[in-house]
């Protein structure tokens, strides 16, 4: 019989900063009330090397472009910009996101250990020094993880969930993680399954409408999970324009039906954060410099 020895990191701020804590209770667990995370992971947890290929219009010669390149041109691509002479094409297999999404192994494939992208691509993340993988929510996330919040990972890929969590699993393994997280839903918005428990029958939702929808379900997970409680707070960090703009829709519509629960949108970017608070039918939106502490007391 094997023992697996759980790893630790070589950083050694990260060891004494993962060790070193106590449990901390949510903010308003004297209340009945609980704090949900909700994570985008590509480019605000980790950032990981999974390309997004485009395709010459004339020739489908093909390019390969990062998901923070994406994040910030995908609007433009075909149309303007440095991307105006390419096209996206969506096809699961052989298409412009075919790395994000599962691939179906042989029986030999599966003897001799090949594993997905997602879980290849965080081994391969984990061999760089730690500041070149670890993205601005990285310390939310792990912080999240540590004290036994309810964590929800809304991402933009395909993946299978027991994808998503076998390479959440290999940071654990690797010792920057304590254990998995607890989790409270996984939404890989573009898997067509998970596109099908979303409502988008017709696969013609885009991402951002998708998220959406992931978030209001997981809320109302969160509410039938732990009940229905007025200090209960949600927050969502993401690093796309996009879907920041439409996961703050969301959460004014879900303040106007829990108008004494808290909802935050923490848009990220490389050195500081916008935190939106949403109050009523307003919002409140406040710049935060990232420092080492910062991201514990976002909600």
């Amino acid at each position: 019989m094997s023992i697996r020895r759980k790893k630790f990191p070589v950083n050694q701020a990260q060891l004494e900063f993962s060790f070193e804590r106590p449990i901390e209770a949510d903010r308003n667990h004297h209340l009945g009330g609980r704090s949900f995370y909700f994570f985008d992971f590509d480019d605000n947890v980790a950032y990981l090397t999974t390309p997004i290929v485009i395709f010459k219009k004339k020739t489908n010669e093909e390019r390969l472009i990062s998901s923070s390149e994406w994040a910030h041109h995908n609007r433009d691509i075909g149309k303007s910009g440095p991307f105006l002479d390419y096209t996206i094409d969506y096809n699961d297999t052989t298409g412009s996101f075919r790395y994000f999404r599962d691939r179906e192994f042989s029986l030999l494939g599966k003897i001799a250990g090949k594993r997905q992208t997602f879980i290849e691509d965080i081994q391969k993340a984990l061999s760089q020094a730690d500041y070149s993988w670890k993205a601005p929510s990285w310390d939310c996330f792990f912080h999240a993880t540590y004290n036994n919040r309810p964590v929800s990972v809304i991402t933009a890929r395909g993946h299978k969930r027991d994808t998503i969590i076998k390479g959440i699993e290999v940071l654990v393994e690797n010792g920057h993680l304590p254990h998995l997280p607890n989790f409270l839903s996984i939404y890989p918005v573009t898997n067509p399954q998970v596109r099908r428990d979303l409502g988008d029958t017709e696969m013609n939702l885009s991402v951002a409408d998708l998220k959406k929808s992931a978030i209001r379900e997981s809320v109302e997970t969160a509410i039938k999970r732990y009940g229905l409680n007025p200090h209960h707070r949600f927050g969502m960090s993401d690093d796309d324009p996009k879907n920041v703009e439409l996961v703050t829709e969301e959460m004014r519509s879900l303040k106007q039906i829990y108008p004494e629960m808290s909802f935050f949108v923490i848009q990220t970017f490389k050195d500081h954060y916008v935190k939106t608070e949403i109050v009523n039918e307003k919002i409140r939106s406040k710049p935060i410099i990232k420092g080492p502490e910062t991201q514990l007391t976002l909600f």
